[in-house]
């Protein structure tokens, strides 16, 4: 079910959009955008509401630095007014489209598929874990490339999903997955909040891009928090023993530790990088390297 994050305080306005929305969206409701804030980042909803007639200038700004970071540029805003008068006021306004409060019941459905499909179109998001996947890395890695910035790039994979996967199910894979872009997005954000990247590449591929004073530290804390919350995916007899039995590739039954975490990290600073692609491959060298080491870790391209 698509999630959507509703911003308003005005009674008339909530409960419209419960009439038009209820039982067709997972709806989470907020009195002002700071508020929404935490949701936001831990969830990425499929869209955000917000009514701008309850929310003063301040925190119309939070809205403009939000949608300015690359992590969110591609979440989808709906702003309702009041009035046309209301909406000639907000011309620099970071929103996709806007209806007019008087509209709501007769066109809100409408505008909230009109604008989850646009912006499903425009940028392409993995349905998993809502981040941004391989076309929009690639962008987000030459953009830079482009500009000569100096940065870091972490290739992160898990050690031992197959076989979990493969022992416990498709569902319980997906929430692994699930939570671990959640955990990456998190600590990457609340090291640096400005001017970072994480993408998931597929599977249990993911890459984030920072400052390198930060990524050193960052990964650390990325390895600590996974290890810490894995095992709890575990059955408690798996956990106990510390490994599962599963089957390898080849079918054969075999024993495979507790789920790591491997992460590869390289920079600008270690070569000349005009393409993309030749960063991205040094990265997931590093990550193969640190894959030959027992439990989760990270290794840094120090060349």
């Amino acid at each position: 079910m698509k999630s959507i994050a509703v911003i308003s305080k005005d009674i008339i306005i909530l409960n419209a959009l419960e009439g038009v929305l209820k039982d067709l969206y997972k709806i989470s409701v907020f009195n002002n955008i700071q508020s929404s804030l935490d949701y936001i980042y831990n969830s990425i909803p499929d869209l955000v509401i917000i009514d701008i007639s309850t929310d003063d200038l301040a925190s119309i700004n939070i809205l403009s630095n939000l949608k300015e970071d690359p992590m969110f540029y591609q979440l989808p805003v709906l702003a309702i007014f009041s009035d046309q008068s209301a909406a000639s006021q907000w011309d620099f306004l970071s929103v996709e489209d806007y209806i007019y409060k008087a509209d709501l019941e007769r066109d809100m459905l409408a505008r909230i598929k009109l604008a989850i499909i646009r912006a499903e179109r425009v940028i392409e998001i993995n349905p998993l874990t809502k981040l941004p996947g391989n076309i929009s890395i690639n962008k987000q890695i030459q953009a830079r490339l482009d500009k000569n910035e100096v940065f870091a790039l972490a290739y992160a994979d898990i050690d031992h999903f197959k076989p979990f996967n493969d022992k416990y199910g498709f569902s319980r894979g997906d929430e692994v997955i699930r939570i671990t872009g959640r955990l990456v997005l998190n600590i990457v954000k609340n090291k640096q909040d400005k001017n970072s990247f994480v993408g998931h590449i597929g599977g249990d591929d993911f890459i984030f891009i920072m400052d390198l004073n930060f990524i050193e530290e960052t990964s650390q804390e990325i390895i600590d928090n996974f290890d810490r919350i894995i095992p709890t995916f575990y059955d408690n007899d798996d956990t106990i023993k510390g490994y599962i039995e599963s089957c390898d590739r080849h079918g054969s039954l075999k024993s495979f530790d507790v789920m790591s975490i491997s992460i590869g990290i390289t920079d600008t600073k270690s070569g000349t990088f005009p393409h993309y692609g030749e960063i991205t491959e040094q990265a997931s060298e590093m990550k193969k390297y640190a894959k030959q080491f027992k439990g989760s870790c990270y290794r840094l391209n120090r060349r």
